[in-house]
């Protein structure tokens, strides 16, 4: 049976690239001679969120308040695949990683995919985890199948990768945790990093990120899941807060992209206290969907 992950997406609009304004660059973790040095880098995991902002479990959520909830660690990395990268090149390096699943205990979740669309830091594939604890997930970064997988099915393709952790939370029940059922089965994953300036974190970043969680509770017909959160994750000390959110379909997410609700939060909100963002999307089709 041969794994079926990544299907490129039709052309779309930029996500959080329709409203322009200044993107300062900075320098990305260079792949060459990774190995060990990736996984220190990692290990630096901040043991606290930045003291001006507090718990996304405790601010970012519109849930019904009768609810309960759990608290979940999201793990992003972003790879820049090389030019000449071929597909079974691609093939193996998605494989490889997806099943990472199956070779060691914490990975609650996951999905990944060609980046669509495009994004002016030319990032090429993104890859979503999801773990229950900090511990599973610092678990995850020390385990010797994951650096193996790194170093022999990774880093020999791409130029670069970027790591992103957050907590949140999400409803308590084992489909919302583990993202299983019908809807989570198709659709398109969006992958937010935004830079918020010192000066707005203490009030007007987390109203932006409340207004977005809010946002997205409101359309719960194109939208499945969000999480939101502070980043922890030293090695891409540049962010500050990282968004995923799980789209029903293309056009649920070109819909939600396009709508004058979010345009308009975008403008008021985020615009005004966004140093720098990195936005990509990619779209999730079924497992096992292929046989050899």
């Amino acid at each position: 049976m041969q794994i079926h992950h990544t299907q490129t997406l039709i052309s779309s609009p930029k996500p959080f690239n329709l409203i322009p304004f200044s993107v300062n660059k900075t320098p990305k973790l260079n792949v060459a001679g990774l190995g060990s040095r990736v996984l220190k880098a990692n290990r630096g995991l901040r043991s606290k969120n930045r003291n001006v902002i507090c718990s996304a479990a405790d601010r970012w959520s519109f849930d019904d308040d009768t609810k309960r909830k759990r608290k979940v660690v999201e793990h992003v990395s972003l790879i820049k695949g090389k030019e000449d990268l071929s597909v079974e090149q691609e093939k193996d390096m998605l494989d490889y990683l997806y099943t990472t699943q199956y070779q060691m205990g914490g990975i609650v979740s996951i999905s990944l995919g060609r980046v669509a669309g495009g994004n002016d830091d030319k990032y090429s594939h993104g890859i979503y985890m999801r773990f229950q604890t900090k511990e599973d997930l610092m678990k995850f970064y020390e385990n010797q199948f994951y650096v193996g997988v790194l170093r022999d099915h990774v880093v020999p393709y791409c130029h670069e990768i970027i790591n992103t952790d957050f907590e949140s939370e999400v409803e308590d029940d084992m489909l919302s945790i583990f993202r299983k059922g019908e809807e989570f089965n198709y659709g398109v994953e969006l992958v937010l990093l935004v830079e918020f300036g010192k000066s707005s974190l203490d009030g007007p970043a987390e109203d932006a990120l409340l207004a977005l969680s809010k946002l997205t509770m409101d359309f719960p017909s194109l939208i499945v899941q969000a999480t939101i959160g502070s980043n922890f994750n030293i090695s891409s000390a540049e962010y500050t807060h990282g968004v995923v959110i799980r789209f029903r379909s293309t056009e649920a997410f070109q819909m939600f992209m396009n709508s004058s609700e979010y345009n308009n939060m975008w403008r008021s909100k985020f615009q005004p206290n966004v140093q720098k963002h990195l936005s990509v999307h990619f779209s999730i089709d079924p497992v096992g969907t292929e046989l050899m």
